[in-house]
């Protein structure tokens, strides 16, 4: 197996929960950056932006800069305006990440895209509904990510991905997923690692939007027992994890198995 050049971290359920430090992140985040690994990190949050994410893992211990996190919100706003410059969005999210999306015209009574971001109070049935109609009259709908479940520290909570296809059998259409587990996120951290997808490991507590994903673009995966982990779902997986590991403080174990990882 060919050297590491950098690591890609899912940050909630494997840094942190419900943003406090899960034992052991902040030295072995240390560690690895002190070997000289690059690394950024790759977030569905949808509620907080990339700065407040930054702030809130500094006031943990966890010492990052605001440039190295990669939120959805953030990729979305990169895709919309590749694929529909200057056109009008309406959002529907629970939290405020309109700085992650600056420069994305906002139009909630006559959208010509519809973003979905992440699940809350706001997913109503009357807001469910109308996403439909404007669907059945064309309008495209793109998720800021395709995540089904997020962890908090009094258990899971239900996500966007729970909601894609019976939006889409209604809508008679297909919506764009753009953060995990589309692959767009990580080509887009690869290149701000540095290196290409070979040479990095992700890390991650959801088997099937972190880390086999992240697999299939040919990243090295490894899965976490923290967070939103649950064997069961591990146990019935039609392909394995590259490595599964107890908590983010083994990770480098797992690298220094790797040739050149950590030297």
């Amino acid at each position: 197996m060919s050297g590491v050049a950098g690591v890609l971290y899912d940050i909630d359920g494997v840094l942190v929960t419900s943003w406090r430090e899960i034992p052991g992140a902040a030295a072995t985040l240390r560690r690895i950056r002190a070997a000289g690994l690059r690394r950024a990190f790759l977030t569905n949050t949808t509620s907080v932006t990339c700065a407040q994410i930054a702030a809130r893992l500094r006031g943990v211990g966890i010492e990052v800069e605001d440039g190295e996190i990669v939120t959805a919100a953030r990729l979305t706003a990169t895709y919309l305006r590749q694929e529909y410059p200057g056109a009008r969005v309406w959002v529907l999210n629970h939290g405020d990440v309109d700085a992650d999306l600056a420069g994305v015209p906002r139009d909630d009574e006559r959208p010509e895209v519809v973003v979905l971001g992440g699940a809350g109070a706001e997913f109503t049935h009357r807001a469910l509904s109308r996403v439909v109609e404007l669907m059945l009259d064309g309008v495209p709908v793109v998720a800021m990510q395709g995540g089904s479940t997020w962890a908090t520290a009094d258990g899971l909570r239900i996500d966007t991905g729970v909601y894609l296809p019976g939006l889409e059998a209604a809508g008679r259409a297909r919506i764009t997923v753009v953060g995990k587990p589309s692959g767009t996120g990580f080509h887009i951290c690869a290149e701000l690692i540095g290196s290409g997808p070979a040479d990095i490991v992700m890390v991650g507590d959801d088997l099937y939007s972190d880390v086999l994903a992240a697999q299939r673009i040919g990243m090295i995966g490894v899965l976490v027992r923290t967070g939103k982990f649950h064997a069961a779902a591990l146990a019935g997986a039609e392909r394995a994890p590259d490595y599964v590991v107890d908590s983010i403080a083994d990770l480098p174990d797992v690298l220094a198995g790797i040739p050149d990882a950590l030297e």
